[in-house]
Parts: C-alpha cells; sequence; structure tokens
C-alpha cells in the first residue's frame, strides 16, 4: 500500500513539474555547439591551479549532450576563455592574542564567452572574485595548508559551475536573436512575393 502512495505521488510531482515547463539549469538542450576552450593562463603563485579548474570545467560542459568542448579553435562556434589573476589568503577571524582561527580565500579570475561567427561577446567578467572560507590550526601549520587546498578545490568547482550556468543562459540569447534576423530577412521575400505585378493592375 505505501509503495503504491508513493508511486502515485511521483507521477503527481513528475506532471506538475512537466506542466509547469520546468527546465534544468545544468542541461542546454538546443542546437549543437563546438566550444573552444584552453587551459587558462595562471598568474598567482599556485601551480597547475588552471589546469584543475579547465579539468572542472570540461566536466560540467559534458553534462549537456548538445554542448562539446575542443582544444582546437578551427571549426568551433564558440571561445571561452580566461585567466587566473590572483590568488589570496587573508586572515578572517582570530582569538585571544592576536590568533587566527579562520580564513577567507580569494579567487580572482577573468573569462569572456564569444560567438566566432558574429564576434559578438556573450559573457564578460573582466575582474570576477570568489571566496571560501576556511579553518586556521595554530597548532598544525600543515592542517593549515590541507585546509587551503580544499578551500581552493571547493572553490574551483563552484567557479567551472557558476561559469557553466553563465553560459548555459546566454548560448539560447544568440540562438533567439538569429532566428528573429532570420525571420526578419524572410519577410520582406514574403512580401514582394504578395504584391501585384504591374501590368496585372
Amino acid at each position: 500500500m505505501k509503495t503504491a502512495i508513493r508511486c502515485a505521488l511521483f507521477a503527481a510531482a513528475l506532471f506538475l513539474v512537466t506542466a509547469c515547463g520546468y527546465h534544468n539549469p545544468y542541461v542546454y538542450d538546443g542546437p549543437d555547439k563546438t566550444i573552444y576552450m584552453s587551459e587558462w593562463k595562471n598568474r598567482s603563485n599556485q601551480l597547475e591551479i588552471n589546469t584543475r579548474l579547465y579539468q572542472s570545467l570540461v566536466r560540467w560542459f559534458q553534462k549537456s549532450g548538445s554542448l562539446h568542448v575542443s582544444a582546437e579553435k578551427l571549426g568551433a562556434d564558440l571561445i571561452l576563455a580566461g585567466e587566473i589573476k590572483s590568488i589570496y589568503f587573508p586572515s578572517r577571524s582570530y582569538i585571544s592574542s592576536n590568533i587566527a582561527i579562520e580564513g577567507r580565500m580569494h579567487l580572482t579570475v577573468r573569462y569572456i564567452l564569444k560567438d566566432l561567427q558574429s564576434d559578438v561577446v556573450l559573457l564578460e567578467e573582466p575582474n570576477y572574485v570568489f571566496s571560501e572560507n576556511y579553518l586556521i590550526s595554530s597548532a598544525n601549520p600543515s592542517v593549515t595548508r590541507d585546509n587551503e587546498d580544499s578551500a581552493l578545490s571547493q572553490a574551483i568547482e563552484d567557479l567551472a559551475q557558476r561559469i557553466y550556468q553563465r553560459c548555459l543562459a546566454e548560448i539560447p540569447k544568440l540562438e533567439a536573436k538569429r532566428q528573429a534576423q532570420a525571420q526578419g530577412r524572410k519577410q520582406p521575400e514574403v512580401q514582394d512575393k504578395q504584391r501585384p505585378a504591374a501590368h496585372d493592375q
């Protein structure tokens, strides 16, 4: 009986989600697009952080079957490029004797998403700061370093997710604009065909 009730509730929820026009924010279902993406430049003092961010971005874009990441610019529709500008680990909270117990890491990046066909910039963040908290151990510096690395890993994953979602929001706008332009070009042709010839008037 309980199983039947659960199935009925699940079916009702699924119907409501479908009826409300639910759209998964993590999936792009438009026309196939190839995005040219290479490793970002790294201007920070953290080695290989650009490789870690690139790998995280690729994993997010692989969630959408219609978006394909390419290491080659030739044949690509879009380009996503950027650089890691800096990483800063200032102390944040203190206990007595000026001993820090909590830190806040600041990761600063810039990135751009551009349509290669029209050279139109779809998205640009010149100075985006992403922050993450971590605990500081006054007794064991290695613990603090591990916490810093964990905070950095979480920041990279969260940043990649945000970039991915923002790209998903902008790419369909480009398609809508192209369709509107195509409709605008077809409209005069239809009107010309409907206009009677001079000798028929």
